[in-house]
């Protein structure tokens, strides 16, 4: 018996500096990190401080991440507009061109129609000649008169 280190207690020995060395990277890098705590009512706009943070702090979106976005625009500005329309009738906002009544119909039958992440040239036309409606407009300035996403405007 010597005042050696036999093999076994020199591989503990290498194992416990280098969980040391992690222990003290990871607590280094935690003191580094920031965390938030968000609170409000919901559609407050929590979830688009955290986008917005991610966009000006970080290197925005990846291709990837956009493509997956995408199916939630199309579907959020579907649901909007179909939102906008039915609030028409219950606040009786009357189309400033007849003719949209025909386009509010086809959206309708379209919408229910799109596969998910999809918009069709015809739903896209539809859309936008409802949007450009003068009642259309109207009823959108009363939003705070019934439910409409944030992302609506």
């Amino acid at each position: 018996m010597g005042c050696t280190i036999s093999q076994e207690d020199k591989a503990a020995m290498e194992r416990s500096k280098m969980i040391d060395r992690n222990l003290r990277e990871d607590r280094d890098k935690a003191s580094r990190e920031v965390k938030l705590l968000l609170l409000g009512a919901g559609e407050s706009g929590k979830s688009t401080i955290v986008k917005q943070m991610k966009i000006i702090h970080e290197a925005g979106y990846s291709e990837e991440e956009c493509k997956q976005y995408r199916v939630v625009v199309y579907s959020n500005t579907i649901q909007s507009i179909i939102a906008i329309i039915r609030a028409m009738g219950r606040l009786k906002i009357d189309f400033g061109d007849a003719t949209r009544a025909d386009d509010a119909r086809q959206l309708f039958v379209l919408a229910g129609t799109t596969a998910e992440g999809v918009i069709s040239s015809d739903l896209t036309g539809v859309i936008r000649r409802l949007w450009m409606d003068s009642g259309v407009q109207s009823c959108f300035l009363r939003s705070r008169e019934y439910q409409l996403n944030d992302s609506a405007s």
